[in-house]
């Protein structure tokens, strides 16, 4: 039996209503009307054989199918616009310097960076790591061209990709160490989730010992590792070997955003945000 193929279109549309919630939202994104995009997920499920998406008064919920369909669709279109920009898109040289947070290293960072090298492999990447702050002030000296990295409570500048959650994370089965302060390991200074942690702490009447300040985030994530001290990350980067700890302040969300080009002018821009927020 010959199986169908899937209509990258259809996927398309099937994605930006998961994204967006709705059909009327994906269809004010996709420049159609609701209807036009209701028909093409009813199409593609046609073509499955099966639901990807519960209608609900409120919006819409992906059914077990269509959370794994998602995955797939969303590499699909990736692959797509990959191939397509590399056989029809100008070619771009030059270089790109690149700052980026290392609350995004090391697992998401370089797959990401290895795709978008191969769709454009005419531009030199330079990437530097650092914290936030100080790759915005490097930003701001025209050091950098472009800084993926977290905007501070209040700000406005910069793009947001995504907004993610701030948790409490420790090795497992680590425990609070009873009649004793609790003890942290944060980066220095000026990083804000260090402030926001402290402020979080003083307001419940917790108290708190800072034993442990690296300048890199893996130095904090490894004395966590090693069960020295609690420590706090954004959850869509937590390592390997830490994990949530309940029953502490919570912490809120943080805003992961692009600074330097707000308005997507460069045609890098637009792929290099894909692929940062696919990994």
């Amino acid at each position: 039996m010959r199986l169908p193929d899937l209509d990258l279109d259809l996927l398309r549309g099937f994605v930006t209503v998961a994204e967006r919630g709705g059909f009327t939202a994906a269809g004010q994104a996709l420049g159609l009307t609701q209807s036009a995009v209701s028909l093409k997920v009813k199409r593609l499920e046609e073509v499955l054989g099966k639901p990807v998406l519960l209608r609900q008064p409120r919006g819409v919920a992906l059914t077990r199918e269509g959370e794994t369909l998602l995955a797939y669709a969303r590499r699909m279109l990736a692959l797509n616009e990959e191939a397509v920009r590399r056989f029809v898109a100008p070619p771009v040289e030059g270089r790109l310097r690149l700052g980026v947070a290392d609350h995004f290293v090391p697992r998401h960072l370089t797959p990401a960076l290895a795709r978008f090298a191969r769709t454009w492999p005419e531009l030199r990447v330079e990437v530097e790591v650092g914290r936030s702050h100080e790759l915005r002030a490097r930003l701001a000296r025209e050091e950098l061209d472009l800084v993926l990295g977290k905007r501070r409570d209040g700000e406005t500048e910069g793009r947001v990709l995504w907004t993610e959650a701030v948790v409490w994370v420790a090795a497992p089965g680590w425990a609070p160490p009873e009649g004793r302060p609790l003890p942290l390991a944060m980066l220095p200074q000026g990083c804000m989730f260090r402030d926001r942690a402290l402020a979080a702490l003083a307001r419940a009447g917790v108290g708190f010992e800072v034993v442990y300040t690296s300048p890199s985030l893996l130095g904090v994530a490894a004395a966590a590792q090693a069960g020295f001290a609690l420590t706090v990350m954004g959850r869509a980067g937590l390592p390997e070997g830490l994990v949530e700890c309940p029953g502490l302040p919570a912490l809120g969300t943080a805003e992961m955003c692009l600074f330097g080009d707000a308005e997507g002018r460069s045609p890098l821009v637009a792929p290099l945000i894909e692929e940062l927020r696919n990994a």
